[in-house]
């Protein structure tokens, strides 16, 4: 059994949880999650401002999900409170982004500017041109958009260019050498 699973996800003041059946609804002052959880795996109940996972059967399956389910909804509540932050670095010569509405356009050393839609929850702040800032409630959601921003130029490792998460330790390869 989960050691984390076994722990309640503490409900703070100012946050509405709705649980129907295996459907958790989480309302704050950053938005507003919903996620749909297997119900056959576990059973998730909410008891005062405590919400509390416990497993519907003794499967390894259930096992399993009984911490990652959990987690998931700890992170639900911690969003709507506290929001998560990505922040992204572009490094290269020329290399740029710029915003207009929900579309992020990125000039990164291609032929062609590349053009991103930023998904609804989500906001993106640019600050001198290299500096990205990717905010929201939903972690998967400000995570999986940092990752496509990155995607499109990883850094390279012998100049360092590219985009990069700030604090990313990036391995540095020698270049070639004349004789």
């Amino acid at each position: 059994m989960s050691r984390i699973g076994k722990l309640p996800v503490h409900v703070p003041a100012g946050v509405k949880v709705s649980i129907s059946g295996s459907t958790v609804n989480v309302e704050g002052a950053k938005g507003k999650l919903t996620k749909t959880f297997d119900g056959s795996a576990v059973k998730i109940s909410l008891d005062g401002d405590a919400i509390h996972v416990v497993p519907a059967n003794d499967s390894r399956f259930a096992g399993a999900m009984h911490g990652t389910v959990r987690a998931l909804i700890n992170n639900m509540v911690k969003g709507v409170v506290d929001g998560y932050q990505k922040q992204l670095e572009i490094q290269g010569v020329g290399f740029k982004a710029s915003l207009s509405g929900d579309k992020l356009d990125l000039s990164l050393g291609h032929s062609h500017p590349i053009v991103y839609t930023v998904p609804a929850g989500i906001k993106v702040v640019i600050t001198d041109g290299v500096k990205i800032d990717v905010s929201g409630a939903d972690k998967h959601m400000v995570g999986q958009v940092a990752a496509d921003i990155k995607a499109f130029k990883p850094v390279e490792p012998y100049k360092g260019k590219g985009v990069r998460i700030v604090g990313e330790y990036v391995h540095r390869k020698e270049g070639k050498k004349t004789a």
